[in-house]
């Protein structure tokens, strides 16, 4: 379906994304700053609430919630916003725009359902409102890049406070129990808000799973073939070549399918790949480029 999508809707897609989301926080810095000095509370004016989008028709905090900084203190957010625009340029190099647009507004569009399906339950169940902006932020938005990125390059190494090499497997371990952490620590409205922010990362996750080993299909296949080839005096060999009489054109670099034995899958060149590697579309967005 997402290839599907990207073919019609691929050339509306945004390139360099990240620097779009980082300007944003950039913008978010002066409205604080502002903030600071005036007696307008500019941050409070922006954050995601149902109750003013809904009540008061503040329609404008469903896209500047967006522009507030996860970090307060400019030193740790001049640091985390280098590193999350390195990390998104990568990501949407390895993934494609067009994918990496979706990832970033589906984690944006999910926290925003989120929000709003929280403060209906909260109504419903009360019969006032509640403000929601304590639990929604762009904190797991941020989270996500980055455990998007570990799994595209688990083994890829960076340095922690510029000093300590660790490799972004075990970074994002570290994460991930902080996540399931809070998770467990917070309240029903807190694991909402974690598990709506964070819904497009796991979309992304089981997306990038290779579930064809235990495809019915799939293992119904491998039986047919070794009944086939147990039963030729010539071995495999002998039956590839009796069986398998149209030329192959196109073989996967990782899992070794061609268009012969697998005539429904697309097969594409990598760019960033240094050779003529070329692979299935199930491994063109997930494979390690060769360097």
């Amino acid at each position: 379906m997402l290839e599907k999508l990207e073919r019609k809707l691929g050339k509306y897609a945004i390139p360099n994304l990240i620097n779009y989301l980082i300007g944003g926080y950039i913008i978010g810095y002066l409205f604080q700053f502002g903030s600071s000095i005036s007696n307008i509370n500019f941050t409070a004016l922006m954050t995601l609430e149902p109750y003013y989008i809904i009540h008061e028709f503040q329609l404008w905090r469903l896209v500047t919630w967006v522009l507030v900084p996860p970090q307060e203190n400019i030193i740790f957010a001049i640091i985390m916003m280098i590193f999350y625009w390195q990390l998104g340029r990568v990501l949407e190099q390895t993934i494609g725009t067009f994918r990496f647009n979706v990832y970033i507004f589906g984690g944006i569009l999910f926290t925003i359902i989120g929000a709003f399906a929280l403060y209906g339950i909260y109504f419903a169940v009360n019969g006032a409102p509640v403000l929601m902006s304590a639990y929604f932020s762009t904190y797991y938005i941020n989270m996500s890049i980055f455990l998007a990125f570990a799994v595209c390059y688990p083994n890829m190494e960076i340095y922690l406070y510029f000093l300590i090499p660790i490799k972004m497997k075990w970074m994002a371990v570290v994460y991930a129990v902080f996540v399931v952490y809070d998770f467990i620590m917070v309240g029903w409205a807190g694991k909402v808000a974690i598990f709506a922010s964070l819904l497009n990362f796991l979309i992304f996750f089981l997306m990038t799973r290779n579930y064809r080993r235990i495809d019915p299909r799939e293992i119904k296949r491998k039986a047919d073939y070794r009944r086939a080839t147990q039963g030729s005096p010539f071995g495999t060999e002998h039956f590839n070549t009796q069986k398998n009489t149209k030329q192959v054109r196109h073989k996967c670099a990782i899992c070794g399918r061609t268009d012969v034995s697998n005539p429904e899958l697309e097969f594409r060149f990598c760019s960033k790949c240094n050779g003529n590697f070329e692979y299935c579309n199930e491994h063109l967005f997930t494979h390690t480029h060769v360097k």
